[in-house]
């Protein structure tokens, strides 16, 4: 795997957002819809949700890629769909070269080894009949490896002391264990078998403020450690550009602007971006002075999403064109690529974006 650094890769390709180097997942047209029947004997189908609907991105070796939105937009469905927990309804998902949305459930396996994911919730994700070592053992034994119980105990140890975990608790049970821990329980799980991607659903959004920073720290160092190509699910902001190399926004299972995390938080130029961006609390005095962006409206059902532009219905920029005619995601200068016939100018960003954020006066 190469040790090169995503800083080391920036060259302004618009294709990947500004870097370059081998993609370890290509996208391709990813959907993903939920059927809605009706019935209970005879069910038929009367519609779906489109959860995802069509993106497409590279994540290239090393970096890690947030994506971040509401919730709803399909952040959790992109994630469970690139580690082949759900099933694609239709699109192309490379993993290394190998499309891997068609493969049947039976020939994943060797997948597992490779891509893990850590999930949301810390407790429900964990067995609690089961003891942590036997919990952080699973991969072990599920793929025929250290079949020597001693030699299996000595590695799960290891992985406990690496994530800072006494290795004494060997027999605890995970209600003996905090948030923070119960975490890093499923951090040394997934990463026993040193796979090359980890996918990150919000990992830490169910854990106090004072414990977050060092669950945060704990994937970056591993990921420095390990050479680790990491998928950072989110939706705080402050956390996305703390460990993100680029930022992905979602909005109603489609992806509006893509960029280097520096660019997107100095000049969005997605309207939706730049809202979200107006919302984040910066202590500054002088933030109070900005112009908050504020959007009308709920967001819309993602069983009957708008037509054309999907957020042209809460956008303070549409027009005519944007219920009309889609806009494509597209380059929009300095790495940054946006999906928007309208997008935000340079006055509009120093306006209503927050000095903290912009670092501009």
């Amino acid at each position: 795997m190469s040790t090169t650094t995503p800083d080391d890769r920036r060259d302004g390709q618009p294709a990947t957002g500004g870097l370059t180097g081998t993609p370890l997942v290509q996208v391709r047209d990813l959907v993903k819809h939920f059927p809605i029947t009706r019935g209970i004997v005879l069910q038929r189908q009367i519609g779906a949700v489109k959860a995802v609907d069509g993106i497409s991105f590279d994540v290239i070796k090393g970096e890690t890629l947030g994506i971040v939105g509401e919730t709803g937009c399909g952040k959790s469905t992109t994630a469970r769909l690139l580690v082949r927990l759900l099933d694609p309804t239709s699109g192309e998902i490379l993993f290394d070269g190998e499309n891997i949305a068609q493969r049947r459930k039976e020939s994943l396996k060797a997948l597992r080894r490779e891509a893990q994911m850590i999930f949301q919730d810390p407790y429900s994700s964990l067995n609690p009949r089961k003891t942590v070592g036997s919990i952080i053992a699973d991969p072990f034994v599920i793929h025929g490896l250290l079949k020597g119980q001693g030699e299996r105990k000595k590695r799960v140890q290891d992985l406990m002391d690496r994530v800072g975990l006494n290795p004494e608790h060997y027999n605890r049970y995970p209600h003996e264990f905090s948030g923070g821990q119960r975490q890093r329980i499923g951090v040394a799980r997934a990463i026993a078998l040193e796979p090359k991607l980890l996918v990150a659903d919000e990992p830490v959004s169910a854990l106090d403020v004072s414990i977050q920073a060092q669950v945060l720290n704990l994937l970056r160092g591993l990921q420095r450690e390990m050479g680790l190509t990491l998928i950072f699910i989110a939706h705080d902001l402050s956390v996305v550009r703390h460990m993100c190399d680029r930022v992905a926004v979602m909005y109603l299972g489609k992806i509006v602007e893509l960029a280097p995390s520096d660019a997107l938080y100095t000049f969005p130029r997605h309207p939706y971006t730049g809202a979200l961006l107006s919302s984040v609390p910066v202590p500054d005095p002088i933030a109070g002075k900005r112009e908050r962006q504020l959007l009308s409206g709920d967001v819309p059902s993602p069983a009957n999403p708008p037509s054309a532009c999907r957020f042209h219905t809460r956008c303070p920029k549409a027009q005519a064109l944007c219920s009309q005619d889609e806009p494509p995601l597209e380059d929009k200068g300095g790495s940054t690529q946006a999906a928007c016939h309208y997008p935000l100018t340079e006055a509009e960003v120093k306006l209503r974006l927050p000095v903290a954020l912009t670092g501009t006066k």
